[in-house]
């Protein structure tokens, strides 16, 4: 048994979920889109599935996610459905309601919230509502746990007898007479596509040009349905859209009337008000936003997620060291012994340690999500994202990009437009992402000790600048058009879901666990062959012999221009394709030092002109290998792979190889 929960976003849809299935939880895609496609069995029922939907307004073909839905509902066939809609504000999520109906399939009305709503005053009369809309309704509060045993039993029981809804025409006038004739006219259609008529016809009235290939309805028809709808647009005044809409709004209007008694302005909604006079200011919004960002940022890479990756690095070092004591005691051979230790354990080791910063950075984010402050952060955010092309919902993965790269292109999964997504996820590498703070630090410290935070401020700006750049020339070539509208309901503010948050962590360590075993696990094997062998794969006992060091040095040359042609900087820029902080181990190796004194050696390679280069082009240039691994899975193609890393315009490499050059000449100008 298949169920769909379907639901308006912020309504408590995902709580809902997380309350029917507990841990019994999967994360896909579905079917040719990169949308989540969240499914779990339903607690205590056998054989049960219920699929969480993307959140939507309507079933209209706008966003990927209401065609995710769509496809899914007339493809999929589920047994069931879950509508879950929030009682706080039933007018609005209703219209959802009436448009699922129409699809003829078992339905139970799951009523969210409705502890708010008793507090405050309000009632709902659920039986009479049950009548009036012809399905079964359940009163539930999904973050409490309250009745959803009850919404459990009465979904099983409708989809396992198959009691489909009540024909309710809640259409009147001219919409009912051009409703009804387009489904005479296309009804058997309609039925030989196993699509309810009903909803075959609004989706006709509405244009929908999916429904018409699947109806496949010949000229004459097709020009029969325009004339009815021609008819009704001239009767009613209203164009198509707005009748119908019109329709469905004074049905639940009068539905409402009867059923509702509206509750009084709530204590979470004058408490968000109030709040949002500073989060969301005028003047206030931007700083308010950057103190707090700066807050989760300090927290995560300088207190929580700083102590416990030390911690895990530790445990890592420990571990590596005894076993290389043991390997060393077996007898291992010597190559083997390099591999495990040198390849396996430093490379995936030196990524693990990062796992509790990333878990730490989402745990403050979806706090941040739960609470509601994300919506706002999106609604500020809109207007200056849209001078580039993009609306506000693009800017939280940007966000999320200075802490990993790899999140941040998964985040734009939440994004509606396909064009939009694609467009956030290529420029998303610009910001600088946290793996580049250690090569940030060692030069800063080495070459610009006073000015510091002066370069390190610049940096971050600079790649902020180069991606507006980036994103304006995208839109005027590779992504024409104009973002899709920004419409978001602000929620009112209220207490992260400690379950919620749970699972999102978990999540996302399991796919960051996931990647750092499959794509880091095989590119540090790759490096650590290229640095062990040579040509004639000979085990080499100096580096400059070795795989790498030769590729390095077919490298150099195209970046003696910017200032750094040695080759152990080439290498060094190599090696950073697998992880940015192999950047500096890499020339810690290279040049024979430690790590602590690495500074002073590099002295001798650099000036601060040329180190300042290096800087740029560390900054801007490609993208590690896991970046570019979650680049093709979002596009699911190789070939956009390539593009980010090399080629896409404008091309990553070549921006950071013309920036670096700009900085250095330009910069050799005012010296000399």
């Amino acid at each position: 048994m298949k169920i769909a929960l379907i639901g308006n976003a912020n309504c408590g849809k995902t709580t809902l979920f997380n309350q029917l299935t507990g841990s019994n939880q999967h994360v896909g895609n579905f079917p040719g889109v990169t949308v989540d496609r969240k499914s779990g069995s339903v607690r205590n029922v056998k054989n049960c599935e219920v699929v969480d939907l993307p959140g939507i307004y309507s079933i209209r073909p706008y966003t990927t996610e209401e065609i995710v839905t769509r496809d899914f509902v007339l493809n999929q066939k589920p047994d069931g459905i879950i509508n879950i809609i929030d009682a706080t504000n039933i007018e609005r999520n209703l219209y959802l309601t009436l448009q699922l109906l129409e699809l003829g399939i078992p339905m139970v009305l799951a009523l969210n919230m409705m502890d708010e709503v008793r507090n405050n005053g309000g009632t709902i009369d659920v039986d009479k509502l049950s009548q009036r809309i012809g399905i079964p309704v359940v009163a539930i509060s999904a973050s409490k746990n309250e009745g959803v045993d009850e919404l459990i039993a009465k979904v099983v029981e409708v989809s396992e007898k198959k009691i489909l809804p009540k024909r309710i025409d809640f259409c009147q006038g001219a919409v009912h007479r051009c409703i009804h004739a387009v489904t005479h006219i296309i009804e058997d259609h309609a039925l030989l596509a196993d699509i309810a008529p009903r909803f075959a016809a609004t989706k006709l009235v509405e244009q929908d040009p999916f429904i018409l290939e699947k109806l496949k309805i010949n000229q004459n028809e097709q020009d029969m349905v325009e004339h009815s709808v021609t008819e009704m647009e001239n009767e009613t005044g209203l164009d198509r859209n707005a009748a119908l809409a019109d329709m469905r709004y004074t049905f639940i209007e009068n539905v409402c009337a009867e059923t509702v008694v509206k509750c009084h302005e709530s204590k979470e909604h004058i408490r968000s008000v109030k709040i949002d006079r500073i989060l969301t200011g005028k003047y206030l919004a931007i700083p308010v936003f950057i103190l707090i960002m700066l807050f989760v940022f300090w927290l995560t890479f300088n207190v929580v997620g700083a102590f416990l990756s030390d911690l895990l690095s530790r445990g890592i070092d420990f571990v590596t060291q005894a076993t290389d004591k043991a390997l060393t005691a077996y007898g291992l051979n010597p190559v083997v012994h390099s591999l495990v230790i040198d390849g396996i354990f430093a490379g995936v080791g030196s990524v693990l340690s990062f796992l509790p910063t990333i878990v730490t950075l989402f745990f403050f984010l979806s706090i941040l999500e739960d609470s509601g402050y994300m919506a706002r952060v999106a609604f500020v955010m809109d207007k200056l994202l849209r001078k580039i092309g993009l609306s506000g919902r693009s800017f939280v993965p940007m966000l999320i990009g200075f802490g990993c790269s790899v999140p941040a292109i998964m985040a734009t999964r939440t994004l509606s437009s396909e064009r939009d997504r694609k467009m956030t996820i290529f420029l998303t590498p610009f910001m600088s992402c946290s793996a580049k703070l250690p090569i940030y630090a060692v030069f800063t410290a080495a070459f610009f000790p006073k000015y510091k935070a002066l370069v390190m401020i610049g940096l971050y700006i600079g790649g902020m600048v180069i991606g507006v750049i980036s994103g304006l020339i995208l839109n005027k070539t590779k992504f024409r058009g104009n973002p899709v509208p920004f419409v978001m309901e602000l929620p009112n503010y209220r207490l992260p879901s400690a379950k919620s948050v749970g699972m999102l962590m978990w999540d996302k360590a399991k796919d960051f666990l996931q990647r750092a075993f499959t794509v880091i696990f095989a590119a540090t094997i790759i490096i650590w062959f290229l640095q062990t062998f040579d040509t004639r794969l000979n085990v080499v006992s100096d580096s400059p012999q070795s795989l790498l060091a030769a590729i390095g040095m077919i490298i150099s040359p195209i970046l003696a221009p910017l200032g750094f042609g040695d080759w152990r900087v080439s290498t060094a820029l190599i090696t950073g394709f697998t992880a940015k902080e192999a950047v500096v181990s890499t020339l810690a190796v290279l040049t024979g030092s430690n790590t602590a004194d690495l500074g002073s050696v590099l002295g001798a390679m650099f000036t601060p002109l040329t180190a300042l280069s290096f800087l740029t082009f560390t900054l801007l240039y490609t993208p590690c290998v896991a970046a570019i691994a979650a680049v093709k899975r979002e596009m699911n193609s190789r070939a956009s792979a390539a593009l980010v890393s090399l080629m896409h315009p404008p091309p990553q490499c070549v921006v950071a190889w013309v920036v670096s050059f700009a900085v250095y000449n330009i910069g050799s100008l005012i010296i000399s």
